[in-house]
């Protein structure tokens, strides 16, 4: 069981597996500075954290918490009269500050090669370690918990670089994963400023937000040209519409989607291209792109009835069969149709193309 850390001349030293405690007036008799590169964080006793006796560990730098005893942590509830829940998110954001402090400490230390309290006798230019402290910097940096005001720790020469939170980030990853997902969820920019602000209280501009979404462009392009299969049992070609805001103007864009079935029967997203509309010329791009990945051959394409798309697929594929797809032949076939017969019509024809074989089809239809 750790100790409690109520004392205020005591900070607790986590070591990965190995702890120990070091008493600033020396009465312990233990000395961790011997250890201190190994050491991943202190918590001064002044802060939250060491009140409630928190152990902080950072195997592989993942940072996961551990209540000492629930008595302390009842005991500071008490002591500090959490009320609301704004009090209580206000000590986490408290305690969220002071780990993220001491990480920074750390790791200028790790860097330094002393610690903050030791004293330094050797002359800057005959001491071995040519670099010092050299005061701080404040920063605010925008989380889920809201903003954060923190004092990066700094060198006099310039090397040091915070790993806990980049040297010019002015957000935590936690919020840039949530700005991100709003982002795939379709939100414009102006539209994720407005919902982080009314989830988090954290104000983040447009120009921030469009600047965290170019951050997965790479990983998108990455994605868009890896090399495909060589084959593919089945390949669907189809086009969706939508309305985006473009120089002011409200236009039609069409994201060509192509969806492959490899001989294992599995399902895969080859790719996904922007153009203004759906044209032939178009796929034919896309097909040469396809190509080019790596697809050598296709057994069947499945396509709607695009004027030009057969002769578009037949100059890239020309062994390739292509069959129309089922649900715009319902759709067309709909047209024909009343209102009031379209449930039983549907049902009807449904019985003909999910035959299992062609002389099965033939006869549906006969009855149809």
């Amino acid at each position: 069981m750790v100790k409690s850390l109520k004392a205020s001349s005591i900070s607790y030293y986590s070591l990965g597996t190995i702890e120990c405690y070091r008493n600033n007036d020396k009465s312990s008799g233990i000395d961790c500075r011997g250890h201190r590169k190994f050491c991943i964080n202190r918590i001064e006793t002044s802060s939250l954290l060491a009140r409630i006796g928190i152990k902080l560990f950072e195997p592989e730098r993942k940072i996961f918490y551990e209540n000492n005893t629930q008595g302390s942590l009842k005991e500071l509830i008490k002591e500090e009269k959490f009320s609301n829940t704004t009090k209580v998110m206000s000590a986490i954001k408290e305690m969220f500050r002071d780990v993220l402090q001491e990480i920074m400490e750390a790791e200028l230390e790790a860097e330094l090669g002393y610690e903050k309290q030791e004293r330094r006798t050797e002359d800057f230019e005959t001491s071995p370690l040519k670099n010092y402290r050299n005061g701080y910097s404040k920063k605010t940096v925008k989380t889920q918990l809201g903003e954060v005001e923190i004092a990066v720790p700094r060198d006099r020469n310039g090397e040091y670089e915070p790993k806990i939170i980049s040297k010019y980030s002015r957000s935590a990853d936690g919020m840039e994963e949530k700005i991100l997902s709003l982002y795939a969820a379709g939100l414009s920019i102006r539209g994720i400023s407005e919902q982080i602000k009314s989830l988090y209280d954290v104000e983040i501009s447009p120009e921030l937000v469009s600047k965290i979404s170019e951050k997965i462009m790479p990983q998108l392009n990455e994605w868009q040209n890896r090399p495909l299969e060589a084959a593919y049992s089945f390949i669907f070609l189809d086009a969706i519409h939508y309305k985006i805001r473009e120089d002011h103007q409200i236009v039609t864009k069409a994201a060509y989607v192509v969806l492959g079935v490899n001989l294992d029967g599995y399902k895969e997203i080859l790719g996904i291209w922007i153009g203004e509309n759906e044209s032939s010329k178009f796929w034919l791009s896309v097909l040469n792109e396809l190509k080019s990945r790596g697809v050598q051959d296709v057994y069947l394409f499945c396509v709607d009835g695009l004027n030009g798309f057969r002769e578009a697929i037949g100059a890239a594929y020309p062994k390739a069969g292509i069959q129309r797809c089922i649900i715009h032949q319902i759709r067309a076939s709909m047209r024909y149709v009343n209102y009031k017969h379209a449930k039983a019509f549907t049902a009807d024809l449904k019985e003909v193309y999910t035959a299992v074989t062609e002389e099965e089809a033939l006869e549906k239809i006969n009855e149809f």
